[in-house]
């Protein structure tokens, strides 16, 4: 028999990428809210660990370094040792990787409940052929939940739902807008020369611009994108590279629109509250990455035959042509922008 004042504990394990653990924190913090009387364990890596923030009382992130003290087979299973010390009743398994599978594997056989997300591997090929629409993640992460006894609504809405405006590292000027012209493959980044022309239509239209990304080479682009504002000009500001991730997803907050590739930054803009017009390439959100609590109908993508020709992205087009983002004009995502900013 548990005794008196036990709580009941869960482990979420989810190790990457950074967009994928950002559709977690809806389902976790709803979770948490339901249930303040399970304590939840969050086991990732550090940095992606810091987006977790305002987190419900009942929810504790405990970092493992992959690369340091965690790595390889040994470092797999001293983290499953040390999360076996919190005795879990119960397990989600948010990734279903071979890492992640052995250490709820470790921890089901000393009596936790497990139960694993769904990735529906089986019914890509449906979608790859134009048909069916896959569940999207978040969902899918609210499935493990509930499957687990722990079925609780979305509650959440954004990071700052419950602890008043968010501070930002800096002062922005309205009405700003962000652009994130990057992603991890070239066949889900719309050419950069395009979007610099798409912040400049902006600008002219007395929006501010402001733009993310990461650090090296993608900020050293993007610092020359920048341009001063002035005459009913809005500017155009870097802001790649400047603040850690806690001031990133503030300034976000702030932000009246944000334009995104499918990466992580629709993710983290949607967990910041701001409507995200994103644009779509080898994906399409009928792979199941739209962002949360945004509107299918901002999601620019041209559904050619071709598309979507992968669920994470590739290296190169199969076609050789790109034209599902070389056909997108600038001024189709500029009208969008600018319908979202009035």
């Amino acid at each position: 028999m548990p005794e008196s004042g036990y709580r009941k504990r869960l482990v979420v394990l989810r190790f990457s990428a950074l967009g994928d653990i950002a559709m977690t924190v809806p389902a976790i913090y709803s979770v948490a809210a339901k249930y303040p009387d399970v304590d939840i364990y969050v086991a990732t890596r550090p940095f992606f660990g810091r987006m977790f923030v305002n987190t419900p009382s009942n929810v504790k992130v405990m970092p493992f370094d992959l690369k340091g003290d965690y790595k390889g087979v040994r470092g797999i299973f001293r983290i499953a040792r040390e999360l076996a010390k919190l005795h879990p009743d119960y397990v989600a398994d948010l990734h279903d990787l071979v890492r992640t599978r052995l250490i709820a594997g470790y921890l089901r056989l000393r009596g936790a409940r497990v139960v694993t997300v769904d990735k529906m591997r089986g019914s890509r090929r449906e979608v790859f052929a134009g048909g069916k629409t896959q569940r999207q993640y978040i969902d899918r992460y609210f499935d493990v939940f509930s499957k687990l006894g722990l079925d609780a609504p979305e509650s959440f809405r954004s990071l700052y739902q419950d602890s008043g405006p968010c501070n930002p590292p800096m002062e922005l000027s309205h009405p700003a807008v962000g652009i994130a012209p990057f992603a991890r493959y070239s066949t889900k980044t719309y050419p950069p020369e395009k979007m610099r022309r798409v912040a400049r239509l902006l600008a002219e239209c007395g929006i501010n611009v402001y733009l993310f990304g990461g650090r090296g080479s993608e900020s050293e682009t993007l610092d020359s994108w920048q341009e001063d504002g002035g005459d009913g000009r809005g500017k155009i500001v870097s802001v790649a590279g400047r603040f850690p991730l806690e001031d990133e997803l503030a300034l976000m907050g702030r932000l009246d629109v944000m334009v995104s590739m499918d990466s992580a930054n629709q993710h983290l803009a949607g967990l910041a509250g701001t409507r995200v017009v994103s644009v779509w390439g080898s994906t399409t959100p009928a792979c199941g990455f739209l962002g949360f609590g945004q509107d299918s109908s901002n999601a620019i993508v041209l559904n050619l035959p071709c598309q979507p020709c992968t669920t994470a992205g590739s290296k190169s087009c199969p076609l050789g042509h790109m034209d599902c983002l070389n056909k997108i004009s600038e001024e189709t995502i500029v009208n969008k922008v600018k319908e979202l900013c009035r």
